[in-house]
């Protein structure tokens, strides 16, 4: 669906407690969480607005994205798991 929110929040609700503690005392995992709800909000505007950029680009956009919750989701289940 296009212009969809993948927010941590809204992708995963049942860490919410652990994503809002980490980003307050883990400034990596702030960092990386900063850069991945601007990564998914430019991939938003570029949906809603038509897609003006090439297919191409669109999909290692999406690629990075998906990279990086992979990244993030580990380690919330890292953090609620200890």
């Amino acid at each position: 669906m296009l212009g969809e929110d993948h927010s941590l929040a809204n992708e995963f609700p049942d860490y919410l407690d652990t994503i809002k503690n980490l980003v307050s005392n883990d400034p990596e995992f702030a960092k990386e969480t900063k850069r991945y709800n601007a990564l998914d909000k430019e991939i938003r505007v570029l949906e809603l607005q038509g897609g003006p950029i090439e297919d191409e680009a669109m999909v290692q956009l999406k690629l990075q994205r998906a990279e990086l919750k992979d990244a993030l989701y580990q380690r919330l289940q890292v953090e609620q798991d200890s």
